[in-house]
C-alpha cells in the first residue's frame, strides 16, 4: 500500500475531525491506565469487576480512533498532547507536517527524523 502524502490544504482539512477525536484518544488511554490499576489492586477480591469492563470500554475506544488516524494516513505522534504528523514531500524528499491540538492551522514541518523539536514554519 502506498502511503498518503498530504498537501496543506489536505492536512488543514483533517483538523476539525482531529480537534473532537484527539480528546476521546486522550481520555481513552487516561481511563485505560486507571482502570488497569484498579484491576490490579482488586483482581485478588473480585477478578476486577466493575473496572474490567470500563478496560475494555476505553480499550475499544482508543483501539478506533488510532485504526480510524492510521486508515486516513496521519501519524499519531503523542496521545497527551495531540501532536500528529502528516507525510508529505518538500522539495523533493519526505518530511512531515507537524500540527498539535490547540493550534489554529498547520503551519510547521520537520524532517523524517527531526521530530518535534526540529519543527519548521512553513
Amino acid at each position: 500500500m502506498n502511503e498518503r502524502l498530504f498537501s496543506v490544504e489536505e492536512a488543514d482539512a483533517e483538523l476539525d475531525d482531529l480537534r473532537a477525536r484527539l480528546p476521546r484518544i486522550k481520555e481513552a488511554r487516561h481511563g485505560l491506565i486507571r482502570t488497569s490499576k484498579r484491576i490490579d489492586e482488586a483482581v485478588g477480591v473480585d477478578g476486577g469487576g466493575v473496572e474490567a469492563s470500563d478496560w475494555f470500554r476505553f480499550q475499544q475506544t482508543l483501539k478506533e480512533e488510532i485504526e480510524h488516524l492510521a486508515e486516513r494516513g496521519i501519524v499519531l505522534r503523542d496521545p497527551e498532547s495531540g501532536l500528529v504528523d502528516f507525510p508529505t514531500e518538500r522539495d523533493g524528499r519526505r518530511v512531515f507536517l507537524c500540527w498539535q491540538l490547540g493550534e489554529d492551522r498547520v503551519a510547521f514541518f520537520h524532517e523524517e527524523h527531526g521530530g518535534f523539536s526540529g519543527r519548521t514554519p512553513l
